[in-house]
């Protein structure tokens, strides 16, 4: 077991913590970055955000196991991955890349179909038989970016629909906007 005193804090190990921290926030940002591009089929952005994710990985891993002696750059590496799953999280949501089917269940499917098509929203309509008889299932195909106004707008229609939001992976259509809808 490692002998640690607060005398093995320089300013030197905190600056290597520091590089330490910020490798790791960079690296595992990318992680995430690079999960959601292989969700999305993107096989070109994945291997190029894997390759320099493990390159910075490698290099702040031999730094850390290199100085064993200062426990204290691996709590830095901690705080740098922990840290580094909640930038990389958010700048996935932020970019928001990709498509997404919204699939409400609802007894009001005429009245909110119509209420979603004058906001500019592609709905297409299916009667369907549900636990508590007949329901409409409306499917609405649009940018991940612009799903999350769906759920409201749903809800202001019809408080007790069912809603199931799913990543698209691939689609193909014709003359067809997934940028519509609410601005």
């Amino acid at each position: 077991m490692l002998a640690f005193t607060f005398a093995d804090i320089t300013i030197d190990v905190i600056f290597s913590g520091l590089g330490v921290a910020l490798a790791r926030i960079i690296d595992v940002s990318l992680g995430v970055l690079r999960q959601a591009s292989v969700r999305a089929g993107h096989r070109k952005s994945s291997w190029m955000i894997g390759f320099v994710e493990a390159l910075i990985w490698v290099v702040v891993v031999s730094s850390v196991v290199r100085n064993l002696n200062s426990p204290v750059l691996a709590l830095f590496y901690a705080v740098g991955f922990a840290t580094g799953t909640f930038v990389g999280v958010t700048i996935e949501g932020y970019l928001a890349r990709g498509e997404q089917v919204v699939r409400i269940f609802t007894h009001f499917g005429d009245k909110m179909a119509g209420l979603m098509r004058t906001q500019g929203w592609r709905v297409t309509q299916f009667e369907g038989k549900g636990r508590d008889g007949p329901v409409q299932l409306l499917f609405i195909h649009v940018a991940r970016r612009k799903a999350p106004a769906i759920a409201p707008f749903a809800r202001d229609c019809d408080p007790a629909c069912f809603i199931v939001v799913d990543d698209v992976r691939s689609s193909s259509a014709g003359f067809h906007d997934i940028g519509a809808g609410r601005k």
